[in-house]
């Protein structure tokens, strides 16, 4: 391999590991924990060495879906160079870092995806429809969705007439059934998940899995509902804990592909590289921008969008963990700042109608979504059309 060749490798693996800074220090560092620190449940800078670690978890065991997805599927026809590859990572860290430096959250899984998509349109690649409109119905959905499961939640939980013991129990089973069900790379050879692989020392074949999950959701049912009972505060504070870092996981498994994606296609000229080695260095770089960049963006999100007390906080985690694990199934790229933000929309009007939001941070939060697609989509389509005279 020639020298320029290998410098520009270098050049992509560094950007590649800007990007994952940015990441950590913005969307995947920041969203996860923003409603704990909001409810007062956990500090800005433990919520942010925690998320770090999570988030590494998360990218390393569950990360090679949306990655794959990211490199090779948005684009039919055509495999980005090292330097397509290169300008995707600048233009999609250099928007982020925009989005950092004012304290408004832009939207990785926009940028990436717009830069993506524009870089290989302008090497001649086809459209991916059938991808495009899986990953925009996750788009448009998730707000509602998310926002409108949040909004159900938190309608609940005040409730006198449904004790916070069994509702708050209630959620907790139905997230240990999902955790039951994750797929993690170390599982790979006994199922893929924790139900599959509890189920091979049952001889009940399909049955068991469906056992194993709800045993898992029974377990946590039951130890959430006995701590809240002993101890409601305490209880609902440590619950709440436990979603963020459910939620931190799902972030690096889900932001991880859109810093290491683009490599991807790179890495079948350099047989010496594993995908593995791409996913960990990727999840480093998250793991580093959270805990250096992390904070300011955890403030913003925490204590800007709505007045959160720990009951709203528990139902804006529990629908961003379920639509986080979703797109991680499907592979698509998602926002976690759009997860979260919708979520924490749909459960602070349950509680306190519209007064405790403040719609002109919200307008431009979309305004953000949007444009940074658009943006990302021009910047990639022309910088390569530059690259290429």
């Amino acid at each position: 391999m020639e020298l320029a060749t290998i410098l520009l490798f270098v050049l992509a693996a560094l950007s590649s590991l800007f990007m994952a800074w940015v990441i950590g220090a913005g969307s995947s560092g920041a969203t996860p924990f923003a409603p704990a620190v909001g409810a007062n449940a956990i500090g800005t800078m433990r919520a942010a060495f925690l998320v770090g670690i999570l988030g590494f978890a998360g990218a390393v065991t569950q990360g090679a879906s949306v990655s794959e997805a990211v490199g090779e599927d948005l684009v039919v026809g055509i495999s980005l160079p090292v330097t397509g590859v290169i300008v995707v990572l600048l233009i999609g860290a250099g928007l982020m870092a925009i989005g950092i430096s004012t304290g408004y959250p832009i939207a990785t899984a926009f940028t990436v995806t717009g830069a993506v998509i524009g870089v290989g349109f302008a090497l001649g690649g086809d459209p991916a429809w059938e991808k495009y409109s899986e990953i925009g119905a996750m788009w448009v959905l998730t707000p509602f969705v998310g926002g409108g499961l949040a909004y159900a939640i938190a309608s609940v939980l005040p409730r006198p007439d449904v004790p916070e013991r069994i509702s708050v129990a209630l959620l907790a089973g139905l997230v240990g059934v999902v955790v039951a069900n994750l797929e993690f790379v170390v599982f790979e050879g006994v199922g893929g998940t924790l139900a599959a692989a509890g189920a091979t020392i049952l001889p009940l074949g399909v049955v068991a899995v469906v056992v194993v999950s709800f045993g898992a959701g029974t377990i946590a049912a039951l130890l959430v509902y006995w701590d809240v009972r002993r101890d409601e505060p305490g209880g609902l504070r440590r619950f709440l804990l436990l979603l963020g870092g459910l939620v931190a996981f799902s972030a690096g498994a889900s932001q991880v592909g859109l810093a290491v994606g683009p490599l991807f296609p790179l890495i079948d000229d350099v047989s010496t590289v594993s995908s593995i080695a791409v996913l960990l260095g990727g999840g480093l770089g998250i793991l580093v921008g959270s805990w250096t960049g992390a904070p300011r963006m955890i403030k913003a999100v925490s204590q800007e969008y709505a007045s959160l007390g720990p009951r709203r906080s528990i139902a804006t985690l529990v629908p961003s963990f379920l639509i986080a694990q979703t797109a991680v199934l499907l592979g698509v790229p998602i926002s976690f700042n759009e997860i979260i933000v919708s979520a924490v929309v749909g459960a602070g009007i349950a509680v306190g109608g519209t007064g405790g939001i403040s719609p002109r941070k919200l307008g431009i939060t979309v305004l953000a979504w949007i444009g940074s697609f658009v943006v990302a989509f021009a910047l990639g389509y022309g910088a390569m059309a530059v690259v290429r005279l």
